[in-house]
């Protein structure tokens, strides 16, 4: 595949800046970079790539954030000893690496995955963490919360002396963040996995985990299984929903969310949940929309579609019927909520709300699917679920 502009022009300004330098050490053409270390089968928003005369690999990753387009961070990992370019000035990090800060529970998920949850020493809104690890960490000091969004504590980040941070963006790069990283010559990178409209893709970013800490072929293992429990599932509901007559099946209508200041948002054709759903068998309410982004949709067709529904999932922080009624009335008359199929994934989740199915979820999307596949389709007797619980 030809490698984008920017790709082309980060390469080419790090292998200029080696050979301005003199200090004998190693230097870089774009045309190094060619060697396949790890293309995705699922993600799209990343791939690793390596030189052919040592162990260097650099990491892509693109578009990072909603709305992103054609932007690229770039994320240097020296592997058995390499030197830092002659003069290069990005992001670089040495692997495998001991001291990892995340601005995200589900990059907590991808460390934890490989079996490398302690390397992280530092988190973003420890309270909302589910991880062991972290909870039993936390206590002595070994991990801590370096604050949240505009409040985070650089005194302590410096202290720290991370070896990367990884971080998440939402609209765009937080660049009072990132000028103040590079003041303090902390590495980081941007992960995008919540942004991956596929389920193994999201899961498939431990790939990335698994460069950092040097353990590539056991990321590849634990991957492997992941996709290959998934796609198991996902084979056992369509022969139980009957693939090869889809004509004579009817599949449980999923209605998702609940409405947020009188604006009830709608998934995407493309995304996450929605893809969930339907490798569980079921079919659910979307917008027409080729972005990644859920949209608002008309109050008035909201509860048309609630009316049609057979099952409703992710109602918020709602724990019973009656907490999901007295935000509207209303709801008290829809025959999903009369007949109690109504289904939250907040079974998991910390003391003060953080949820696992976000967190831990992110790297098990075998076991959703497989609450999914027992909700939709009880005849297939996965009865024990794992993130879901019935609302009564």
């Amino acid at each position: 595949m030809k490698a984008p502009k920017i790709f082309l022009a980060v390469l080419a300004a790090l292998a200029a800046l080696a050979a301005a330098a003199c200090s004998g050490r190693k230097s870089y053409s774009a045309a190094d970079f060619c060697r396949e270390v790890y293309t995705p089968a699922y993600a799209t928003g990343f791939d690793i790539r390596g030189t052919a005369h040592d162990s260097t690999t650099l990491v892509t990753v693109r578009n990072p954030w909603q709305g992103a387009e054609q932007e690229e961070q770039h994320l240097l990992v020296l592997h058995d000893d390499s030197p830092v370019p002659a003069g290069f000035d990005g992001q670089a990090v040495k692997a495998p690496v001991q001291r990892v800060v995340c601005l995200s529970s589900s990059h907590v998920a991808l460390f934890d995955a490989l079996g490398e949850v302690r390397r992280i020493k530092g988190v973003s809104g420890i309270d909302y963490i589910a991880n062991p690890y972290i909870r039993e960490h936390r206590l002595c000091g070994e991990v801590r919360d370096i604050g949240y969004d505009a409040n985070l504590d650089f005194e302590l980040l410096a202290a720290m002396r991370p070896h990367v941070v990884l971080l998440y963006g939402v609209y765009g790069e937080n660049s009072v963040l990132t000028g103040k990283l590079r003041e303090l010559k902390i590495p980081y990178i941007y992960i995008g996995d919540y942004l991956e409209p596929s389920p193994l893709g999201k899961a498939e970013w431990l790939m990335v985990a698994a460069e950092l800490c040097g353990c590539h072929d056991r990321g590849k293992e634990v991957f492997d299984g992941i996709a290959a429990r998934y796609n198991a599932v996902a084979q056992r509901v369509r022969a139980h929903v009957g693939e090869a007559h889809p004509d004579v099946v009817t599949l449980p209508k999923v209605l998702l969310n609940t409405p947020y200041r009188d604006t009830w948002f709608m998934p995407p054709v493309r995304n996450y949940m929605v893809q969930l759903i339907r490798d569980a068998g079921g079919d659910t309410f979307t917008v027409s929309d080729d972005g990644n982004t859920s949209r608002p949709v008309d109050m008035e067709q909201a509860y048309l579609f609630a009316a049609d529904a057979d099952v409703w999932l992710n109602v918020g922080g709602c724990n019973s019927l009656a907490e999901l009624q007295a935000q509207n009335p209303k709801f008290a008359d829809l025959p999903v909520v009369r007949n109690k199929q109504v289904f939250n994934n907040n079974r998991r989740q910390t003391f003060a709300g953080g949820s696992d199915f976000w967190e831990s979820g992110a790297t098990h999307p075998d076991l959703i699917l497989r609450d999914l596949a027992a909700i939709f389709h009880p005849a297939l007797g996965c009865d024990t679920l794992t993130y879901y619980k019935q609302l009564r």
